[in-house]
């Protein structure tokens, strides 16, 4: 097979200039957004890029020895936010990434060029609606779809038990816009693998086995940590799989807004899934007075349309990084496998 079959046709599409882009990429028509203003002060950004680049060294080369010798310095100038000029090779080094690219040189090429995939019309037709308001992916048939489309087919013929799902190209598009095709796919290999942290493919395996395990842990923490909410969801009939499916199956990618998104996925890739759990449940704390008071159709709107500033990744971010999880992760991960049996439980990070 060719490469990029079904994008023989570049189509250039190009940004009415009345449009706004803002520093992400991102296609809006309201200039003053939030994305607009977002970002430190150009000096003070300069300094981040400078104690980074000193930690991380030429292409990487001292992360590994920095870690070991100031892992809680790493931990907390991750939670402030990676530079984003950096943040690609970041994400490499913390994912376990970089050394699965460097073990399997040309795996990448002969996945794309020489192997057939069942997924392939599938991923087609998604592709289009992966981050449709991004000038990288909106081009049709243009180099980000064509990449996108690389990615998520080399992964289906690499995993074939796996495959492809539709919630796998808000990963594979978010790795887009900060590396290399190549580079894009080892990561999502990582992740799913579990390279570093627990392997996630059970969020995209048939039955979502993990995204059910998730949910079910999600409620558990809900009750614990927010026990008048969680009466009240109780009484309103909803439950987590109305709401809360796509924080875990592209880990705030779909949704959220960017510059939060961002921050998220480098403690994610960091610390691993639990930051999820943590910034969910930090979301309905934040909003708890206003939920608590909404009936069901109201409160299902607002479960998935939270307010701007929630948003706010200085506010809400250091509200999760203060709530406690392992503990209840562990129990609930216990109780799930005595629901539901330890062959249908998959091992949390």
């Amino acid at each position: 097979m060719e490469r990029g079959r079904g994008f023989d046709d570049y189509e250039p599409e190009p940004v009415p200039p009345e449009r706004y882009v803002d520093r992400y990429g991102f296609i809006k028509q309201n200039v003053n957004s939030s994305s607009a203003k977002d970002g430190l002060p150009r000096s003070r950004e300069a300094r981040r890029v400078r104690k980074w680049r000193k930690m991380i060294g030429v292409g990487g080369s001292d992360w590994k020895h920095y870690v070991r010798r100031k892992p809680h310095v790493v931990k907390r100038r991750i939670r402030k936010g990676i530079p984003d000029c950096l943040r690609g090779l970041v994400w490499q080094l913390i994912s376990g990434s970089r050394d699965l690219l460097l073990m399997n040189p040309g795996v990448y090429e002969q996945l794309v060029i020489y192997e057939t995939s069942a997924s392939e019309l599938d991923i087609i037709r998604d592709i289009s609606r992966t981050f449709p308001t991004h000038v990288f992916f909106q081009q049709r048939h243009g180099p980000g779809q064509r990449s996108l489309y690389n990615v998520l087919k080399a992964y289906s013929v690499f995993d074939r038990a796996v495959g492809y799902v539709q919630g796998m190209g808000f990963l594979a598009g978010l790795l887009l816009l900060y590396m290399s095709e190549e580079d894009a796919f080892w990561l999502l290999v990582a992740l799913l693998k579990g390279a570093v942290h627990s392997p996630m493919e059970g969020l995209y395996q048939v039955g979502l086995p993990l995204v059910q395990q998730y949910l079910f842990q999600l409620e558990h923490l809900v009750r614990e940590h927010l026990p008048k909410l969680g009466e009240h969801f109780s009484r309103e009939m909803i439950n987590p799989s109305m709401y809360a499916s796509q924080w875990f199956i592209t880990v705030f990618s779909y949704s959220f807004p960017f510059p939060l998104a961002l921050r998220i996925w480098d403690v994610f890739l960091f610390e691993g899934i639990k930051i999820v759990f943590k910034v969910g449940v930090a979301l309905l704390k934040y909003c708890h007075d206003d939920l608590i008071q909404l009936s069901f159709e109201k409160l299902i709107y607002a479960l998935r349309n939270f307010p701007e500033d929630a948003m706010n990744p200085d506010l809400l971010l250091p509200m999760a990084y203060s709530i406690k999880v392992s503990r209840s992760l562990s129990e609930s991960k216990i109780k799930y496998e005595k629901k539901h049996g330890k062959a249908k439980a998959i091992t949390e990070a």
